[in-house]
């Protein structure tokens, strides 16, 4: 058995790859084939998001994968600037439109804040409103899992106060150099499986000669390390690229990573993203 054929069990009994595809910044119009070549090489989680401007792509590759549509879990989120329960209803419908398919494995609130104002004002209210959203399309079938992204301590709080359904998935930029120990106690204790994105620290990683030194000890690359050491953290890894041989070389992960290597990797501190830092994500807020 490969990581490839591994699952986790959400909160719900929902089973989802412990690998998966993100395919943030692949063009729509190459997502499809990034799709079908992930799937061929064994890939069964596909992660994308409205914000990604790919959905109609990523869809396009999952219908036309060339396997039943029950053996593939396909992840997106709400844009992160709707806050408010009827424009979330509509943007859930709006995404199974335009990806093509009858159903959702799982729907994500993209982050607590509007993007132009990430870890800025309070938007508890919004994000209950989203949540209710949320549910009400769990309910009906539409979404199999629901979850957020981004979300910190206090803001799974707010959503907490008014849920029928705890969140089962926070997706988070975890990586060697950037471990968030608390959030991820914080959500194991309630059940909330946590997605790691980025697990490659956007490609800045790479350049960091401890990890180097680190990945030669075990005959891997650093990509290889970094993958690996999230899925021991008991995450879902979603390493992004739209190159077949990245993603063959991504599912090679059949290592273990020893505790004393796992413990310095933890303590790493490497959070400068380069040119990404652009991005609020990145932006170090």
């Amino acid at each position: 058995m490969t990581i490839l054929n591994e699952t986790y069990t959400l909160s719900n009994g929902v089973q989802i790859p412990r690998l998966g595809l993100g395919t943030w910044l692949i063009d729509d119009g190459k997502a499809a084939k990034a799709v079908r070549d992930a799937v061929e090489i064994g890939y069964r989680n596909i992660d994308t998001a409205q914000a990604y401007g790919n959905e109609r792509g990523v869809g396009e590759g999952v219908r036309t994968a060339g396997i039943p549509r029950d053996e593939l879990f396909v992840s997106t989120k709400l844009a992160a600037e709707i806050k408010d329960h009827d424009r979330a209803a509509a943007a859930i419908d709006g995404s199974l439109d335009d990806l093509g398919l009858d159903y959702i494995d799982l729907m994500l609130i993209h982050s607590p804040q509007p993007w132009d104002d990430f870890r800025g004002g309070d938007y508890t209210e919004g994000n209950q409103q989203a949540w209710a959203a949320l549910e009400e399309a769990h309910k009906a079938g539409k979404i199999r899992s629901i979850g957020v992204s981004n979300f910190l301590e206090e803001d799974l709080d707010g959503i907490l106060q008014d849920a029928a359904v705890t969140p089962h998935v926070n997706q988070l930029l975890v990586h060697a150099g950037n471990t968030p120990t608390d959030l991820l106690a914080y959500c194991e204790d309630r059940q909330i499986l946590v997605e790691a994105y980025s697990p490659i620290a956007h490609g800045e990683i790479l350049e960091n000669t401890q990890l180097a030194e680190m990945a030669d000890k075990y005959g891997v690359t650093v990509p290889q390390l970094c993958i690996r050491y999230t899925l021991q953290l008991g995450t879902v890894s979603l390493p992004k690229t739209a190159n077949p041989e990245h993603m063959r070389s991504n599912a090679e992960v059949d290592f273990e990573i020893s505790e004393p290597d796992m413990a310095t990797l933890q303590n790493l501190h490497a959070q400068n993203y380069g040119d990404s830092s652009a991005f609020p994500v990145y932006s170090g807020k």
